[in-house]
């Protein structure tokens, strides 16, 4: 599908942004990480591209491509920012990832902790599975939650992991699975019981999450003397995350507009344009990574 289409959606976005294939400088695709088919559709028409217009191919890590997503502003790469910016910490959750990544520069990153099992949007789709919401579980369980009927009625519990800048979340799954049992499955509720069982727990294990990754965060952002927090990926179009982090952080917390929290070519775009202005050359042997990650 997704090569059937490709130059479809090429010829679409020239003609949406009103120039022509001459005004191209540079072509930047991303090489990892994610599904080794798509990425190679992605991949091979790039290269192509780049070949037939004489324009320098830049390949991009997806993830370094998200973060850059929290400096776009009216679809516009912020460029101008200096040391009193840097460094930053960014907060990257998405389906496949829960990751704090130290940004020192525009270019220049590096791991400090990520996920031991499940991502943050992969416990939401598993959890909403189990509570019979259905599918991307992260819109839906932050709805139900907002509907709460008592907010403390349930209490699920935090996997700190001390001393550690790393995350699980497959106890809270565990154990959110054994609520739902007990509470929802194991009674004889009417409608309206189901959807305040449903509603609490869904709130509940909103607050497990988010507590967590504030937690962790702002201690990673302090102890790295990091300037702001960045939080991109699908799960940063949050707005109980959203509100969670701006109104307790004593940091500047910083998202990306909604639209561009989940999977865009302005992202991947933004992240090529700071190796092009660094004058990077032609990658003919560019290659698709599947498990790429920041080292």
């Amino acid at each position: 599908l997704i090569r059937l289409n490709i130059y479809k959606v090429y010829k679409q976005t020239l003609q949406e942004s009103k120039i022509s294939s001459k005004e191209i400088k540079a072509i930047a695709v991303t090489y990892g990480p994610g599904l080794a088919g798509s990425l190679l559709v992605g991949i091979n028409f790039a290269k192509g591209l780049s070949m037939s217009l004489y324009v320098p191919l830049i390949g991009v890590n997806h993830l370094e491509g998200h973060i850059m997503a929290a400096l776009i502003r009216d679809n516009k790469l912020i460029l101008d920012l200096d040391n009193s910016f840097f460094p930053s910490l960014c907060l990257l959750i998405s389906g496949g990832h829960t990751e704090l990544i130290l940004m020192k520069s525009y270019d220049k990153f590096s791991l400090i902790g990520q996920t031991r099992d499940d991502a943050v949007g992969e416990a939401y789709d598993k959890v909403s599975r189990l509570l019979g919401l259905g599918y991307p579980g992260g819109p839906i369980i932050e709805k139900m939650a907002k509907n709460f009927s008592n907010k403390n009625r349930y209490v699920l519990p935090r996997a700190w992991l001390n001393d550690s800048y790393e995350f699980s979340f497959s106890g809270l799954k565990t154990a959110t699975m054994n609520l739902t049992n007990k509470e929802l499955f194991s009674n004889n509720l009417n409608k309206v019981e189901t959807q305040k069982t449903i509603s609490d727990i869904s709130y509940a294990f909103q607050e497990s999450v988010f507590d967590v990754l504030f937690s962790k965060t702002t201690n990673a952002a302090t102890e790295f003397s990091c300037k702001n927090i960045l939080i991109s990926g699908g799960v940063a179009a949050n707005g109980f995350l959203r509100e969670n982090f701006l109104s307790k952080s004593s940091f500047k917390v910083i998202f990306p507009e909604k639209q561009l929290c989940t999977d865009n070519g302005i992202m991947i775009a933004s992240r090529g344009l700071i190796d092009y202005l660094k004058n990077k050359k032609l990658d003919e042997n560019l290659e698709v990574t599947p498990q790429l990650n920041i080292l």
